[in-house]
């Protein structure tokens, strides 16, 4: 491929500038020309693309967000704007095109792949939320994020023997709420789809305190709540009517931001480095991903068909420990 290009789409996530690097990078050690596609799909529609070097990805490894910038586009989800999108590419000659994100962004990429135009994916999302692969780029650092923060609320809800809810991303997967849970000793976690028993919490607040524990956390996802209330109001409603105080926190945008952790600067460059290969191979219309250690490539349609899941083994764990 003589002309190749990479964009970010969606959520930002902590890694995705480690990825681009590699992109870059691994590309012209291939021969090839690389472009950068700026605020995603809408900015490829607007085509706002520049020509990138060795240069302009210099010390961006360790920034969190993304120097591509992010944008969501309606109108690139109507065959209308894939199609014009599909003449941008083209009218700058580019050979094949890398995209990182989310579900949202390799739903795109799959549009521009039965376009006939070669593409592959690399999984980005703090959620954890997509299937094929058991990391996605900035996982790790949200992680980090999250039990930095549970740590420090810990502190203060030990001080004033107090109950703490701990709202964190994750809105139809609660990878983030149970390996934060997990890692970081919480009392409870609470899941999407998890049904919410006043009484169970009234009992697990009651006895937690009785027993000597100076706090109770609960680690709670965002895709718990309710049609009614947000699953930190209701949980805090449930706490307080154990007699004991509950005060909320709603860590939100903060869990994307921040330098990368070692783990996600080197995902990120494994991942772009094994896209740029695939797609001067041929090897189009995939997303890499890893698995056991190992990256691997998925058909982005059987990718997109799947739904991720939360280890059996993990919710079996996750229990016994907060007692």
């Amino acid at each position: 491929m003589k002309r190749i290009a990479v964009l970010t789409s969606g959520g930002d996530a902590p890694g995705m500038n480690a990825c681009v690097r590699a992109v870059v990078r691994y590309g012209l050690a291939a021969g090839a020309e690389v472009y950068g596609i700026t605020r995603g799909y809408a900015g490829l529609m607007e085509n706002d693309i520049k020509k990138l070097d060795s240069r302009d990805v210099g010390g961006i490894i360790r920034q969190g967000g993304t120097i591509l910038m992010s944008a969501r586009s309606k109108e690139f989800k109507t065959p209308e704007g894939q199609a014009k999108a599909l003449d941008v590419l083209r009218g700058w000659d580019i050979d094949g095109l890398v995209v990182v994100g989310g579900d949202g962004s390799l739903h795109g990429a799959m549009c521009l792949h039965e376009l006939g135009f070669p593409v592959v994916g690399v999984p980005a999302s703090i959620d954890n939320d997509i299937s094929k692969t058991e990391m996605a780029i900035g996982v790790d650092t949200a992680l980090n994020t999250i039990l930095d923060a549970m740590d420090k609320i810990k502190d203060t809800a030990s001080a004033h023997q107090r109950a703490f809810i701990i709202e964190v991303m994750g809105r139809a997967h609660g990878y983030l709420a149970l390996m934060a849970g997990i890692a970081g000793g919480a009392e409870m976690v609470v899941l999407p789809g998890q049904s919410v028993d006043k009484n169970v919490v009234i009992r697990e607040v009651k006895s937690a305190f009785l027993r000597g524990k100076p706090h109770f956390i609960i680690v709670a996802a965002e895709g718990a709540s309710t049609p009614e209330k947000t699953i930190s109001q209701l949980l805090t409603e449930y706490v307080m009517e154990s007699g004991h105080d509950a005060r909320s926190t709603v860590l939100g945008h903060v869990q994307r931001g921040g330098s990368p952790s070692c783990y996600d600067r080197i995902l990120g460059t494994r991942f772009g480095a094994a896209a740029v290969d695939n797609l001067v191979a041929g090897n189009i219309g995939k997303m890499v991903g890893i698995i056991d250690g190992r990256i691997v490539t998925t058909d982005l349609d059987t990718v997109l068909k799947s739904s991720p899941f939360l280890s059996g083994e993990l919710l079996r764990l996750a229990e016994p420990l907060s007692h």
